[in-house]
């Protein structure tokens, strides 16, 4: 605490530097990786649930996630194949 009082009243925070703007709370970069973090917190809900409240196996909640992510690697990778062609 009086480390932190000292740092004001002697007027430290005027040396040092400013974030950058790429690495701000509003950059998109940090926006991204907020939505990263929700969504790992809404899969951990939602094995919570699939184990909890349907009764599935901890391992059969492991195996939808993982065909989950294989179907949408799938669906991405049918999508963007297209896209990249168009750009060359």
């Amino acid at each position: 605490k009086t480390d932190f009082i000292n740092f004001i009243s002697d007027q430290e925070w005027k040396s040092i530097e400013p974030v950058s703007s790429w690495f701000g709370p509003s950059s998109f970069l940090m926006s991204s990786m907020s939505a990263l973090f929700q969504l790992s917190m809404w899969i951990r809900h939602c094995h919570g649930y699939l184990t909890e409240n349907v009764g599935i196996p901890v391992w059969g909640s492991y195996a939808i996630f993982a065909l989950a992510t294989l179907f949408s690697g799938l669906i991405l990778g049918l999508v963007s194949e297209p896209l990249e062609v168009d750009w060359l």
